[in-house]
């Protein structure tokens, strides 16, 4: 028989840590207005206790709630406390895996957060960390959170032969690498992994997990989660038609430390940021360059040479672009009183270049 606990137990067990979101979240009129709903209303604990019956035989439950929110409100300190959570219980030994149930609006930034900062200690563990969500609150007919925390449940418990340890996502049927989650519909119910290489969660498919594996094999170092109230201040910053030069000079007298630059098409940005964009350089931010298009690689001087301190995001979207910078100038922060010190451009060099999953 599965068991359902809230409080830590010494037995082997999945700890399902709940963030809130969508899958927690209640509509007043669910028969004929589910979508209007307010998310992170219920607790985590009640929702494993809905799906208790279908918990694969012998799967041990323990819930925590780190946080009940929209997750179009999430913060950086409250990132901070999630990644030190999952270090944390990776390191129990009689916590088997992890699952995180999460808004969707953010999913893609918090994906790519863990697989940075906890990635290469849960497959040296041999443990999965899956994150899931829902696109219909949870009193909605047919909501898709129940089943989707079900597969969670089901891919963090399975043996590791079937899949290395690492941080995933699951949803409506499909998981993929965290790392890869994009939203990019607004409201399909596969909408965080719509575009994302991906594989059946009852069959593992071997060409995306061959790919997984190359991406773990080249992820050789995670990053330092920041703490709480020392992550850099880092923005995101579209091109697009009658773009302005003061949209740059605008943060020179501020503490921004990067920019996150979503151009057109290949990553282009317009003409009318170039010279300031150089001053932005010059100043001390640190720039990356993505495309606004939401898929598609970005490489580096294409279409045009990049200012000198601009590097080009690879597969990121804008959003784990950010992330990463962040991640990144935190890290060549933390370099300096190592002996080694590194630039942030040496951090995102690693992470840009992870290969792409087909």
């Amino acid at each position: 028989m599965s068991s359902l606990q809230n409080n830590p137990t010494n037995s082997p067990h999945i700890l399902v840590l709940g963030m809130g979101g969508t899958i927690a979240g209640l509509a007043a009129n669910p028969s004929d207005k589910p979508m209007e709903y307010e998310a992170g209303q219920i607790e985590v604990a009640s929702l494993l206790t809905q799906i208790a019956s279908a918990v694969p035989e012998g799967v041990q439950l323990v819930s925590k709630q780190v946080a009940n929110i929209n997750s179009r409100n999430l913060t950086e300190p409250l990132m901070s406390i999630l990644g030190q959570a999952v270090r944390t219980s990776l390191a129990d030994p009689v916590v088997l895996g992890v699952v995180v149930t999460h808004g969707t609006d953010t999913l893609e930034e918090t994906g790519i957060f863990l697989q940075l900062t906890c990635g290469k200690y849960a497959q040296n563990l041999g443990k999965r960390v899956i994150l899931t969500g829902a696109m219909l609150p949870a009193n909605a007919p047919k909501a898709d959170g129940p089943s989707n925390l079900l597969d969670a449940i089901r891919w963090a418990s399975t043996p590791i032969d079937n899949c290395p340890g690492g941080i995933y996502a699951v949803m409506d049927g499909r998981g993929c690498m965290a790392m890869d989650l994009a939203k990019r519909h607004g409201s399909a119910l596969n909408a965080p992994i719509q575009n994302s290489p991906s594989s059946s969660v009852g069959l593992i498919n071997p060409s995306w997990l061959s790919g997984v594996k190359a991406v773990q094999e080249l992820w050789t170092e995670d990053l330092p989660i920041p703490k709480e109230d020392e992550w850099p201040w880092v923005e995101i910053l579209t091109s697009h038609a009658g773009a302005r030069s003061e949209t740059i000079t605008h943060w020179l007298t501020t503490k921004v430390k990067g920019l996150v630059l979503a151009g057109s098409g290949m990553g282009g940005f317009h003409d009318a940021w170039r010279d300031s964009l150089f001053a932005a350089v010059k100043h001390g931010i640190a720039l990356v360059r993505t495309t606004r298009t939401g898929a598609g690689e970005t490489f580096q001087d294409i279409p045009d040479k990049d200012p000198s301190g601009c590097l080009a995001s690879g597969s990121l979207s804008a959003p784990r672009a950010r992330i990463a910078l962040q991640l990144a100038l935190n890290a060549e922060k933390q370099s300096l009183s190592s002996g080694k010190p590194l630039t942030w451009q040496d951090f995102f060099a690693r992470i840009a270049v992870l290969p792409v999953i087909r």
